[in-house]
């Protein structure tokens, strides 16, 4: 029976943010020091995104319980939510984290997945049907055009992608700033990432799928794909797939339809490998979608996406490396 996102599932996820995102630590800052003067905690350089262990995953556990909001507007949690959002997104806020990203040294601070995460919550502002989210829009504006700023500049002189199954995945990047792009109506910047995606992913054939890495908890090759999806005409889309991943109706590589073993998940790195069962159940379940009926590909992808989900479900709450951010990747797999 094929798992879909619930209320049940819903107030699940949302009450785990709701415990993360102004948790302060444990924390893991990524953080570069020009001088004693940076020497502080997370609270004092982020006052916004200092919970949730990191700056991402508390930028997409933001995202994740406005959307489920959005999604479920009786949550039982919808209280908690909107009181949260309402006292960090304020300008006076929004001022400390600019100030943090405009000093020199912090240029490429989160490239490029905390900057696609922050437009994906931007976006989830955008399209948010309460009367607060017209007022935390509008507060939230100068961070959105900081990161969009970031990605003009940026993408035009990244000659290579990033191909590997982390946070410098540059398809998932791609793949989330598009969205945001379609979202708001910024037709500059989606034509800057469909470019640049079909120059870095076009002419992409026989994929490997050297995968899964010890650490990883996007799949290279479906997060590719996936972007792909987005980007092509649906008929155009059908035959680049096809000749990227050419044996897949014989489920070939063998390794992507096979969830991954989770050894330790108190250890941060292997813990990412739940994450990888659920984005890989988000990649292939869209995907399937993507071609056409009787299509034996369909089958595949969705029979490993069931088996990809059913791995990880039961471990996205747990331990405290895995709850801070599986939610948010068990959303995209129950949703897809």
């Amino acid at each position: 029976m094929t798992v879909q996102l619930t209320p049940e599932f819903a107030s699940k996820f949302a009450n785990l943010a709701l415990a993360h995102l102004t948790r302060e630590y444990p924390n893991k800052l990524t953080h570069s020091l020009a001088g004693p003067q940076d020497v502080q905690g997370p609270r004092a350089l982020h006052p916004i995104f200092y919970g949730s262990y990191d700056w991402h995953s508390c930028v997409h556990g933001y995202w994740l319980i406005l959307h489920l909001l959005d999604r479920f507007p009786d949550l039982p949690e919808a209280a908690r939510i909107v009181a949260v959002v309402d006292e960090h997104f304020t300008e006076a806020n929004v001022a400390g984290e600019l100030a943090y990203l405009d000093l020199p040294h912090n240029r490429g601070f989160e490239r490029p997945y905390g900057w696609a995460w922050l437009l994906a919550l931007s976006a989830q502002l955008h399209s948010l049907k309460l009367s607060e989210a017209v007022r935390w829009s509008r507060v939230f504006a100068p961070l959105t055009k900081t990161f969009v700023e970031r990605f003009e500049e940026f993408l035009p002189k990244a000659t290579y992608p990033l191909r590997v199954g982390t946070h410098f995945n540059m398809a998932f990047a791609l793949a989330l700033t598009l969205d945001f792009a379609r979202q708001t109506s910024r037709e500059s910047l989606e034509a800057l990432v469909m470019n640049t995606a079909e120059r870095w992913f076009l002419n992409d054939v026989a994929c490997q799928a050297w995968e899964p890495a010890g650490d990883e908890f996007l799949s290279p090759s479906l997060m590719e794909a996936e972007l792909m999806r987005r980007i092509l005409p649906p008929a155009q889309f059908v035959e680049w797939f096809r000749r990227f991943l050419p044996d897949l109706g014989a489920k070939k590589p063998a390794t992507l339809f096979e969830p991954v073993t989770v050894t330790d998940r108190t250890d941060g790195k292997i813990a990412h490998l739940d994450g990888l069962n659920l984005s890989r159940a988000w990649c292939q379940r869209s995907l399937a979608r993507a071609l056409p009926a009787g299509d034996v590909r369909r089958t595949v992808l969705f029979d490993s996406a069931e088996r990809h989900l059913q791995s990880a479900l039961p471990h996205v709450a747990g331990d405290y490396m895995g709850e801070h951010w599986l939610g948010t990747f068990a959303t995209l797999a129950l949703e897809a």
